[in-house]
């Protein structure tokens, strides 16, 4: 029932590179959510979707970097389900769509 992650150090190591590498793109998305998050009404609605088209490109890296290795494992469906339980808990903003990509 229970069962240890059999990805979970090269997980880490593989969003600890994105983290490292996609500062900018973390940032941007944290920046973005913030900005619309003080926005009044009028503006809200045009901050929100440059909210989300910052999220979608992270979701994109990180969907990208997910499928490239799942192609060289054998239990690939296994690794995709440890990769996004990953990204839920450790980058929830980007968690949403990764799923369906």
């Amino acid at each position: 029932m229970f069962r240890r992650a059999r990805y979970a150090s090269v997980i880490d190591a593989q969003l600890a590179l994105f983290e490292r590498d996609h500062r900018d793109v973390i940032e941007e998305a944290n920046a973005r959510l913030d900005a619309y998050s003080r926005a009044g009404r009028d503006e809200a609605e045009e901050l929100y979707g440059d909210y989300v088209d910052a999220v979608e490109t992270g979701t994109e890296i990180l969907a990208d970097l997910r499928d490239h290795y799942a192609r060289t494992v054998d239990d690939a469906d296994r690794y995709v389900i440890e990769f996004n339980r990953a990204v839920q808990k450790r980058l929830t903003a980007f968690a949403l769509e990764i799923e369906n990509r």
